[in-house]
């Protein structure tokens, strides 16, 4: 398999849940976010967790020794967020980034091994539920240095857009790649 590090993106402010969404707890007592954490732990074999300076990792429910990355200007938007964890990875070994999102704990591992196995250096790899496209996104070395600039708040889309030729496309059956939390109604449809 691809040597992938991800990259999870919880340095966001999540102003549409009405408070902390990563602190927010599932029926099983995890947070939100230590419940992405454990699903990309369960197949990648490194993972990295972007968050804000004045965050407490342990009052997210994150273990000791988790890799953290701090973003000062998360609160600029996401790119800022994903452009942090890119730099701090850019000298380390790595085919793709697997840029994962905070506030999707229901992935599944199947899915997320299905698209290692499609990643390359020249590859943007992401799954396709039901002709939707959804998360996470994995992006090939040969984009870092494009995703260590982005600023504001679209994310990478401008990099998706410019390099349409490089999508690798996977087909999965599940829903998870979709389901993002954003609301509390969101956290409890999966009770």
């Amino acid at each position: 398999m691809p040597n992938v590090p991800a990259l999870i993106l919880a340095a966001g402010f999540g102003t549409r849940f009405g408070s902390d969404k990563r602190r927010a707890t599932l029926v099983d007592g995890r947070t939100l976010l230590a419940a992405s954490l454990e699903r990309a732990q369960a197949v990648f074999d490194e993972v990295h967790v972007v968050l804000r300076p004045e965050d407490d990792p342990a009052a997210l429910g994150l273990p000791e020794g988790c890799n953290i990355i701090l973003c000062k200007d998360a609160g600029q938007g996401m790119g800022h967020s994903l452009a942090a964890g890119a730099r701090a990875l850019g000298d380390g070994g790595g085919e793709a980034i697997a840029v994962l999102l905070g506030d999707m704990p229901w992935i599944a591992e199947s899915s997320l091994r299905a698209l290692i196995a499609k990643a390359a250096p020249g590859h943007i790899v992401f799954p396709v539920h039901h002709d939707e496209r959804g998360h996470p996104v994995l992006f090939g070395r040969e984009f870092w240095p494009e995703l260590q600039q982005l600023t504001g708040d679209e994310g990478a889309r401008r990099v998706l857009r410019a390099h349409a030729s490089a999508w690798v496309a996977v087909d999965v059956d599940d829903p998870g790649v979709l389901r993002d939390v954003d609301s509390p109604a969101a956290l409890r449809a999966e009770g």
